[in-house]
């Protein structure tokens, strides 16, 4: 199907000691204090970004009362620092678009440490807007499979109303999907899914790339995954959207 990138496979195939290295407790505690005060409840059933977060922090064996620190952060029950979102918009090697979801205390040093990573990339960080239109906010859900044939499933995710389907086997050769709905229909979507029978293992809102760039030689698609990994690797950054795609 359309409009992925290949960082979105690489990193859907990682094994979960990378999940673990990538999504640190300081990230996902970010994370949940952010969709907490955003969605101004601490209630996941009530919150379906706090779910999100609060679903990944388990999925780490983040300590129960991390999490519930975090929640109560974000309620404003506990003093510190005030943390922001921020986006940042970028072209690293090859001129590859990025954009990139973070949660801050300090608004300036963040913004001088991601434009000393894009700088040591060869790269550039720019201003705002300047790689948002080369990407579209989707609903994108994660299932496993029934167990029917991979035509056959995507016909029917189709028909209760996906946008677009990708297929892909996990680290254990496992079938999975990525469904894409329109943003405001993603929880309407989750829930159709589940009746006809799919197990959903996420659901959240996500940045696609609209158009990829090929990448065809090997020692530049090396420094684009190097990159993305350094992005994903520090605190700040919640996620990393990419368009490339290595053929």
């Amino acid at each position: 199907m359309s409009g992925h990138s290949k960082w979105s496979t690489i990193k859907r195939q990682k094994g979960a000691a990378d999940i673990k290295r990538g999504m640190t407790f300081t990230k996902l505690a970010n994370a949940i204090t952010i969709a907490t005060r955003l969605g101004n409840s601490g209630d996941v059933d009530a919150n379906p970004r706090l779910r999100v977060a609060v679903d990944l922090a388990r999925a780490v064996n983040m300590p129960k009362e991390n999490v519930e620190r975090a929640i109560d952060r974000g309620l404003g029950k506990l003093a510190g620092q005030t943390l922001e979102e921020v986006i940042y918009e970028g072209f690293g090697p090859g001129k590859v678009a990025f954009y990139i979801e973070a949660v801050t205390d300090n608004k300036m040093r963040t913004l001088q440490e991601m434009r000393n990573l894009f700088e040591r990339s060869g790269g550039n960080l720019g201003g705002q807007g300047s790689t948002a239109y080369l990407f579209s906010q989707v609903g994108e859900i994660k299932i496993r499979t029934k167990g029917a044939s991979i035509e056959d499933e995507i016909l029917e995710l189709i028909d209760l109303g996906a946008e677009d389907v990708e297929d892909y086997k996990d680290e254990e050769n496992l079938q999975h999907y990525l469904v894409y709905v329109k943003s405001p229909e993603l929880n309407t979507m989750s829930k159709n899914i589940t009746q006809v029978g799919y197990e959903v293992e996420s659901a959240e809102i996500v940045y696609k790339p609209t158009m990829t760039v090929d990448i065809n030689e090997p020692e530049l698609a090396k420094k684009i995954l190097d990159f993305a990994g350094k992005l994903e690797e520090h605190d700040d950054i919640q996620k990393v959207y990419t368009n490339f795609e290595i053929v």
